[in-house]
């Protein structure tokens, strides 16, 4: 099954809430939705006397990510539950998430776009920086953690994130550092959700931002529960890639596909290309790389794949891609010869029955036809026939 849906809120969504973007999404006839978890307004607080005995999960207007022991000092603290009971001295980590304010509307929103079908994902804050100070490292630790709460949350079923600039040194070092990272960080993410949510790298386009082809591969294999991201648009605009044929997108999807043993993810749009790392995303019609052929490269095979629209048209474009795979699909099935009818099968002796004859048809039978009242005599001329004029006689004859 493929599954076509915006990278955020539809465009036309008037309510510009997660529940309504949910409710667009399945009227304009898609069903998957990336949430932007963009904006990040975090708030580090110590438990208040009200709230100890409680479970975050029960907190009215309050979206806790995360409840820290005093004294931990770790870069990957345990994963926490939400329905522990807060303790006297812990430190509560709050959101002011304009999508939801409390766990009761992620369940909400969750239930909803289960009963919609409408698949959804996540995506972690743009900037993240693994190699540079260490509060920044941890910050965008911190980040991705909170991501896959919100994504749990949601019953979402992956958290994608970028990885940030390389570091300094050789990039072989700053493989392996990254890694380690994503590494934690993806043993977390299974850890608290029980599995139910993955951790999903992506590509860059940019050459000075970690996510090669080659190192989002090679990391999907060395990190157990890494998803890779087939981001099309930033592997052309790395990769110089033209894309006008279905035979180029068939060892680009070969390969992630290799790397990823459930449905594939994928982002499409169009692109701009300028130099070396300056590119631009654009709709679909007005960029250098195009959807049919990639749509033909679908419809003659059977995916599993959710191709998400992140266009500047978002919606707009997530259904001009649906189109396209329908008209290719049809063209398809169009092409496709008729099988021929199954030869009829000779009868037997054995089968065979002798024929008992055939009764005459049944003719209707002749309309009834009213037999016409016989006529009257005439009367003899000079008499008169009524019977009147015969008693009119009998009396002038006794006169």
């Amino acid at each position: 099954m493929i599954r076509f849906g915006p990278a955020g809120i539809p465009l036309s969504c008037k309510g510009r809430t997660l529940r309504d973007g949910i409710a667009d999404v399945h009227l304009l006839g898609l069903s998957a939705l990336e949430i932007q978890f963009i904006k990040v307004n975090p708030t580090v607080r110590p438990a208040f006397a009200e709230e100890v005995g409680k479970t975050p999960r029960d907190l009215l207007q309050q979206l806790v990510v995360q409840v820290d022991s005093p004294g931990a000092k770790d870069s990957h603290p345990r994963p926490f539950s939400l329905d522990t009971p807060i303790q006297k001295r812990d430190l509560l980590t709050t959101l002011s998430w304009s999508l939801a304010k409390e766990h009761a509307d992620l369940a909400t929103t969750r239930d909803i776009a289960r009963a919609l079908d409408v698949e959804l994902t996540l995506h972690a804050p743009y900037y993240v920086d693994f190699f540079g100070s260490p509060q920044a490292r941890e910050r965008s630790i911190r980040q991705v953690q909170w991501s896959a709460v919100l994504a749990a949350g949601l019953g979402a079923r992956l958290v994608v994130t970028h990885l940030g600039f390389y570091g300094p040194g050789p990039r072989t070092d700053s493989a392996e550092r990254i890694t380690e990272v994503i590494g934690g960080l993806s043993k977390w993410v299974q850890q608290y959700s029980h599995g139910a949510v993955q951790l999903a790298v992506e590509p860059s386009g940019h050459p000075d931002v970690f996510g090669s082809r080659e190192e989002i591969l090679e990391m999907t294999r060395t990190v157990k529960g890494l998803v890779p991201v087939l981001n099309l648009p930033h592997l052309a605009a790395r990769e110089r890639l033209k894309l006008e044929t279905a035979a180029e997108y068939e060892p680009l999807v070969a390969a992630f596909r290799a790397a990823c043993p459930g449905r594939l993810y994928t982002h499409f749009s169009g692109l701009e290309q300028y130099g070396p790392g300056e590119f631009r995303l654009t709709p679909i019609k007005r960029g250098s790389i195009r959807f049919d052929p990639f749509a033909e490269f679908l419809a003659g095979r059977e995916f599993d794949l959710t191709v998400v629209s992140s266009s500047p048209l978002l919606e707009h474009d997530a259904m001009y891609m649906k189109l396209l795979y329908e008209r290719a699909l049809t063209r398809r099935w169009a092409r496709k010869p008729v099988p021929p009818s199954p030869p009829s099968r000779p009868a037997t002796a054995s089968s065979s029955k002798p024929s008992t004859p055939s009764k005459p048809p049944k003719t209707a039978p002749p309309p009834r036809t009213k037999p016409k009242p016989s006529a009257r005599p005439k009367a003899p001329k000079g008499r008169s026939a009524s019977p009147k004029a015969g008693v009119r006689r009998a009396a002038s004859t006794r006169r």
